[in-house]
């Protein structure tokens, strides 16, 4: 399963990036505006390119077909490597049919349920976008929504790439990892969780105290023999 960092955030980026564990990022309209309400989106897209390379979704903001394609025909003008975000709606999967036929790619997002993600895939998707935590929020069982999505994929030989998204903790990247989720999309923050351990703290802390031992007693038999 790789993993994208999902954040409009340029110092977030490239601190994921440098640690090489992720392949791609995706970010959305309320990332971009909580980072800055002024913000020029089209430079940040292409900072957040520059910085990571790989995937890079970028989200169209009309809900009909006509305006979607327009808008991916403009986003692709200035950034021919963008892949096309659309919204799990059914003017969005006109314009995913349309886009698959022109083999751009698209990731559609906003998917809460296993028969919109089936139908996102057979209208020609390149990446599902399923939704984790906003189904947690409202008292529901993401996971067994990915299982379920997985097990179609896994019965029906589907290609469209499963994105697990809107990840809340560790346990969120675990079980999509073991269902066979594609790709995780993780805030930032919930990556840096991912990688501690008190025990690895601990442990490391041990090693190094023990090393600085051992290098007090070389150098005091060193001056002893002196």
């Amino acid at each position: 399963m790789e993993l994208y960092v999902d954040s409009a955030n340029i110092t977030e980026i490239t601190h994921a990036a440098s640690l090489g564990i992720i392949r791609g990022v995706t970010t959305n309209p309320s990332l971009l505006a909580k980072e800055d309400p002024t913000v020029d989106v089209k430079q940040r897209i292409l900072d957040i390119y520059k910085t990571v390379g790989g995937h890079l979704s970028v989200e169209v903001n009309s809900t009909d077909t006509d305006g979607m394609l327009r808008e991916a025909d403009d986003i692709l003008s200035w950034f021919p490597e963008a892949t096309i975000k659309i919204p799990m709606i059914p003017t969005g999967l006109a314009a995913v049919k349309e886009l698959s036929r022109r083999e751009i790619p698209t990731n559609v997002t906003l998917i809460f349920t296993p028969t919109q993600a089936l139908a996102a895939a057979a209208a020609g998707a390149t990446y599902v976008s399923v939704f984790l935590g906003r189904l947690d929020d409202m008292g529901q069982d993401s996971i067994q929504v990915m299982r379920d999505v997985t097990e179609i994929w896994d019965t029906n030989g589907l290609e469209s790439l499963i994105i697990a998204a809107s990840i809340r903790h560790p346990i969120h990247l675990l079980e999509c990892a073991k269902l066979g989720a594609d790709i995780a999309t993780t805030p930032y923050k919930v990556l840096m969780q991912s990688l501690k351990h008190p025990l690895t703290d601990s442990g490391l802390q041990a090693f190094l105290n023990d090393y600085e031992k051992m290098k007090a007693e070389k150098e005091k038999h060193a001056k002893g023999g002196q």
